[in-house]
């Protein structure tokens, strides 16, 4: 890209993310300037992986470290996350590592994804990424309906129930609700939304069977990567009789 063509998407960009901070300004939501850093990093991130894919990945090596980093950056971002539940953080590193690592294992086993390198990098950042959000929102609601429903756990406890057991109806919520959103983004597929994947593949001169064929994969991985990453997380986290935190707001 030019700096003619570079310089009205930075300004259209800019564009949108001052009208987000408005909204969110006006409703007074408390986010303060973490759209602005985020976008800023994504941009920053993804320059840094464009310019990687475009030459510097030519060994398997170099994408499994690669993976590795990825699943480094998800996982730091969840721990951080799940604070307020006494053993969040090992939980959600956990949920995160073993969904991603499983699911992406299995689909290169069956071979469902081609082996060339970027294509694994694709599958793998995506299951990652979906997985630290199904982390993130699995671990925030478990952690404030133990909080709001202590006195239901704390009656378990009394009758002799292990804190899994005690736990056992809130963890369930929790892994419930971390994953309906992307349940209800597959089941509308193609109807409401178009994926990235799909529409990625289409971008770089794919035939539409094979970009829906390659999106029907993501979709499946992601929905696996996300149940067990829920369910591996909240496992962990209810492994203890405390009270957790006041929730993060």
């Amino acid at each position: 890209m030019t700096i003619t063509e570079v310089l009205p998407f930075l300004g259209g960009i800019t564009v949108l993310l001052v009208i987000t901070l408005a909204v969110l300004r006006f409703a007074e939501v408390g986010l303060g300037w973490l759209p602005v850093v985020a976008i800023v990093r994504a941009v920053v991130q993804l320059a840094l992986v464009a310019l990687l894919l475009s030459g510097a990945l030519t060994a398997w090596w170099s994408v499994v470290a690669f993976v590795g980093l990825m699943l480094t950056t998800a996982s730091v971002t969840s721990l951080r996350r799940a604070r307020g539940l006494p053993r969040g953080p090992l939980g959600a590193v956990l949920g995160v590592v073993i969904g991603t690592l499983v699911t992406l294992g299995l689909v290169l086993v069956l071979g469902l994804v081609d082996l060339r390198f970027e294509r694994v990098i694709a599958i793998a950042g995506i299951v990652s990424g979906n997985a630290m959000t199904v982390a993130t929102l699995s671990m925030r609601r478990f952690a404030s309906d133990l909080h709001t429903g202590w006195g239901e756990v704390e009656a378990w406890l009394s009758l002799g129930a292990q804190p899994r057991r005690a736990g056992k109806r809130l963890r369930q919520t929790a892994v419930r609700e971390a994953l309906l959103p992307n349940l209800d983004q597959t089941k509308n597929t193609g109807l409401v939304t178009l994926p990235g994947a799909f529409v990625g593949a289409l971008f770089a001169g794919a035939a539409p069977l094979e970009a829906a064929q390659f999106q029907i994969v993501v979709l499946t991985a992601i929905m696996l990567a996300g149940a067990i990453t829920a369910v591996v997380a909240t496992q962990v986290a209810s492994g203890v009789a405390f009270k957790p935190a006041e929730p993060a707001q």
